[in-house]
């Protein structure tokens, strides 16, 4: 057998073994050569595990790219001026094309001199501050320099730790390196100048200019862009108050650097080095005045609910989202509710002595801080919040947030103090905190908050729109809403719910309802619940709309025994103002409701019975400005239909209602008309001189401990209580006519001031008659005194067929009848004894021959 011919091995193959022979050899024959190799093959694989192990958890290049810092949300009113803000980290988000060149070049200059040729670390200043970490720590000294570079400091911010240990400065090194290698420069710099913390609650570049200087970047000077980009490191090393001189220094070393790196010319930096830092006073960059402190906190609860509190609970949380929301607020209407019900809590309280706050600092600190953060409102504008500083014999000196000082002489500090001894000033104590009022230059004289709360809601009639909520007093330091959480008896601002149900079912404005006393058969255990009025007294038979108007108790109680308090409590429970028993005392206002529910429950009888729900959002739109909720959405419902590029061809889409019919509107509309009564010659006239169509009803309860008034006009009702929180009497005076009234009074002056006056409008098939406002009847020959609000006659709202019958009479005899039904009258009188059973109604007087009244009158009408 043939010898197989084998080629020859090409000779970069001979070279090859040769060279991994020798290598082999050497590695056999070298022990160093081993250990080398397995010391760089160990290193390898030690990082490798580090990084595994210090790289989990952190953000991934996606997240990185997607990356969006937190936002505070923003709270516009009605008209869409901003109101209010929810923020733990003050921030305006900016792209990196809308920050000034100088802006960035200081702070580069400041930081990072380096910062656009560097991967993400400054290998020198990493191996000082490793070097000095170590020289530190060795000798137990303070705390290393930092070495960070920008790409680190952005990336210690999206780590949020900021743990003084080697492990987390490991991290936040691979964390730069991922973020230079998935983001541009700018990218990163965008995100530096956007999140940095700068001192004053201030996050990002442009909240501190704000914050300091109460600009935009957009308009910084050159000194005041180098003082802003020395806080970085340390905000309170440079405060502008209590560290000048050393921000001085360092803003100056920022010019100089500028210099050097080719930013500005040496004349420029030495100008803005000559300038003073020209900061504003912490706490007066304020960009809008906030109001509304009681419905804004409504709208952040509503938020919370909705999209959580921070940036774990939803992408668009109240505290990270950066939420646009408009909300129906009124600020005339909030601002002047605010001030009525002020007033008129501290004119009730303002008789009964000084009362402490209750909060007391410490003095030898720093008592400014401690002061501003102290949980106390003010209430009116022109009350301030003080600490005693140093009591005398006859003055004492008092210290303000801003560090100014005043003084308090004991002649305006000589109110009595409640529950207590002495007059004020005496038990004024080093560190207490007080409230007080300038009277002239330095001089103040002391203030007492008021114990007595209560609340205020006003809402679009139509829309169920909240205009304005007053919860109390002031909203710093008590969160507590009475308007929407206290639950209070509403006394005789319930009796409309009886009478509408009483017009529901049979009964007219004219009808007949005797004001006698009434009593119930409870059953042996309990025996008879004797009903009486407010004044003890009582009228006879009368005419519901003087029932309603003169607040008759007696005359309520038999109104809502004849039409059946299931019905009553029916009608209660359709308004949304509660689910109560069937009771004859629910009837005048014994079960608990808040002002948000009765005033919503007026607005639907002036809606003619047609109920919406009170909302306090119009929409939210996220940070983009995409709208992700709106409370009108019948858009939404149509499915298209609303924004229809083009026509269809067929009718024109309407929207559907907002509303549903919950009442009849015939029955809500008189109860309505009799509620104008109430104005005119009620209980309540001291709102007639507003001059404005006004329907309304006020409300004591007993004790009494409450009291209210809720009414308005057809576009807009507002409702107001007061009362103790822990319900206690207010003293025999008070009624709802003399304290709550005036509290809507002052509210409507500045409310309606250019609103043109609105007619109440009837539904379709009221009928408007002429009767004899005393008696009922109907009036034929003459007209209603529009100037005279007590005319004997007035036009009265029926529903068909239930309007009076006619009485023909020769002429001016209704006249006569009702000077002799008034000669007659008998005087009113104390009620006797509580009688077990309702008296017999009186019988209608027979007609009266017709013949007299077509000769005369000429016809019928």
């Amino acid at each position: 057998m043939d010898a197989v011919a084998t080629s020859p091995s090409p000779a970069w193959m001979s070279r090859h073994h040769s060279a991994a022979d020798r290598l082999r050899a050497a590695w056999r024959g070298n022990r160093l050569l081993r250990w080398l190799g397995l010391g760089v093959l160990a290193g390898y694989f030690l990082f490798v595990l580090v990084w595994l192990f210090f790289a989990a958890g952190l953000p991934s290049s996606e997240k990185l790219l997607a990356y969006q810092p937190p936002l505070p949300s923003n709270i516009r009113g009605v008209d869409g001026q901003p109101v209010g803000t929810f923020a733990r980290e003050r921030r305006v988000e900016l792209s990196y094309n809308e920050y000034p060149p100088m802006v960035i070049q200081a702070f580069i200059s400041a930081e990072d001199k380096t910062f656009f040729s560097h991967g993400g670390i400054d290998y020198p200043g990493l191996v000082g501050a490793v070097g000095d970490f170590a020289l530190k720590s060795a000798t137990g000294g303070a705390r290393a320099r930092g070495g960070s570079t920008i790409t680190q400091q952005v990336a210690k911010a999206l780590l949020q730790d900021d743990e003084y240990a080697v492990s987390r400065k490991i991290r936040e090194a691979i964390l730069a390196f991922r973020l230079e290698n998935t983001l541009t420069k700018e990218q990163i710099l965008e995100l530096y100048l956007n999140q940095i913390f700068l001192g004053r609650n201030a996050y990002g570049v442009q909240a501190a200019a704000r914050a300091y200087f109460d600009k935009d970047v957009a308009d910084l000077t050159l000194p005041e862009a180098a003082y802003l980009a020395i806080l970085p490191k340390a905000p309170s090393n440079y405060d502008p108050v209590r560290q000048t001189q050393r921000a001085l220094d360092r803003r100056n070393y920022v010019l100089r650097e500028m210099v050097n790196n080719g930013y500005v010319t040496q004349a420029d930096a030495s100008v803005a080095g000559s300038s003073p830092l020209g900061t504003i006073r912490l706490g007066s960059n304020a960009k809008f005045r906030e109001v509304g402190g009681y419905f804004t906190e409504e709208v952040r609860r509503e938020l919370l609910r909705r999209y959580g509190e921070d940036a774990g609970d939803s992408a668009n949380s109240v505290y990270a989202g950066g939420l646009w929301v408009r909300t129906s607020m009124n600020p005339v209407m909030q601002d002047a509710a605010a001030e009525a019900l002020r007033e008129g809590l501290a004119k009730f309280d303002g008789g009964r002595g000084w009362r402490d706050t209750g909060l007391s600092i410490d003095t030898d600190g720093d008592w400014r801080g401690q002061l501003d953060r102290a949980p106390l409102g003010t209430g009116f504008p022109d009350w301030r919040k003080a600490v005693v500083l140093d009591k005398g014999a006859s003055s004492a000196s008092i210290g303000f947030t801003d560090g100014s000082t005043g003084t308090l002489a004991a002649g305006n500090a000589t109110m009595p103090r409640r529950g207590g001894g002495g007059t004020a000033f005496s038990n004024l104590k080093d560190g207490m905190i007080i409230i007080v009022k300038q009277i002239a230059g330095e001089d103040y004289a002391i203030r007492s908050i008021p114990e007595i709360g209560g609340g205020f809601v006003a809402q679009e009639v139509r829309t169920g729109r909240v205009l304005a909520m007053q919860g109390g007093f002031d909203s710093i330091g008590a969160s507590y809403n009475r308007a929407t959480q206290a639950q209070r008896q509403p006394g005789s601002t319930f009796k409309p719910i009886v009478y509408y149900t009483a017009l529901a079912n049979g009964m007219t404005p004219a009808t007949l309802i005797d004001d006698a006393p009434f009593c119930v058969w409870q059953g042996a255990g309990l025996g008879n619940k004797c009903f009486r009025n407010f004044d003890a007294n009582y009228a006879g038979p009368k005419t519901l709309r003087w029932g309603v108007e003169q607040s008759r108790n007696l005359m309520t109680v038999r109104a809502a025994s004849q039409t059946g308090m299931a019905k009553v409590t029916d009608t209660a429970r359709r308004l949304g103002v509660g689910d109560y028993p069937n009771y004859l005392s629910i009837a005048l206002g014994a079960g608990d409701t808040t002002v948000l529910k009765l005033t919503n429950a007026y607005a639907i009888l002036a809606n003619h019975g047609r109920a919406v729900a009170p909302t306090l959002i119009d929409f939210v739109q996220d940070r983009d400005g995409k709208v992700i909720f709106r409370t009108d959405n019948r858009c939404q419902v149509m499915e298209g239909r609303c924004n229809a590029p083009d026509w269809d061809g067929g009718a024109m889409p309407r929207p559907p209602s907002r509303s549903r019919q919950v009442l009849d509107p015939q029955a809500a509309f008189q109860m309505v008309h009799v509620m104008t009564g109430v104005i005119e010659r009620g209980t309540a006239t001291t709102l007639r001189d507003l001059n404005r169509p006004l329907f309304g009803k006020t409300g004591t309860t007993t004790g009494p401990t409450n009291v209210w008034f809720v009414g308005g006009t057809p576009d807009v009702v507002a409702g107001t209580y007061i009362g103790y929180d822990q319900p206690r009497s207010l003293g025999g005076a008070a009624q709802g006519g003399r304290i709550a009234a005036p509290i809507f009074k002052q509210w409507a002056e500045v409310a309606f001031k250019d609103v043109p006056p609105t007619p109440f409008v009837a539904p379709k098939g009221i009928r408007m008659v002429r009767i004899d406002r005393v008696t009922g009847r109907r009036v034929f020959g003459t007209f209603p005194v529009r100037e005279d609000p007590k005319s004997a006659v007035i036009w009265e709202a029926f529903q068909p067929e239930t309007e009076p019958r006619r009485t023909l009479r020769r002429a001016g005899e209704e006249q006569e009848l009702a000077a002799a039904a008034a000669k007659a009258a008998p005087a009113r009188r104390r009620a006797p004894p509580p009688r077990p059973r309702e008296t017999a109604p009186r019988p209608a007087e027979p007609a009266q021959p017709a013949e007299d009244f077509l000769a005369r009158q000429g016809g019928i009408y």
